[in-house]
């Protein structure tokens, strides 16, 4: 998920994470080039990696949609197929 970059990303991972619809959330710098509206754009934003369970998406997705500054926000799900078993145990543990 993009997030404008500062104090609004920061508090989109904190929010996710405190309603353990994320176990952890990573926030990198990025550089979005887009088109919108007709217009070719290039933004300074955040990535948010999300780190949850299927059982939380739509729940996740409710909230993304009530929280994020965006009209549109990007919210992508991909699929895990393996990790590790130490790691999938504490994140299944911290959204419960």
């Amino acid at each position: 998920m993009t997030a404008p970059r500062g104090k609004k990303a920061e508090a989109l991972a904190r929010g996710l994470v405190k309603e353990r619809l994320a176990a952890c959330v990573n926030v990198t710098a990025a550089v979005s080039h887009y088109q919108w509206k007709g217009r070719l754009h290039r933004d300074a934003e955040s990535l948010l990696l999300i780190k949850t369970d299927s059982s939380k998406w739509a729940s996740l997705k409710r909230w993304v949609a009530s929280k994020h500054p965006y009209s549109v926000p990007e919210l992508l799900a991909l699929r895990v197929d393996a990790g590790s078993p130490a790691y999938l145990s504490w994140l299944k543990a911290e959204l419960k």
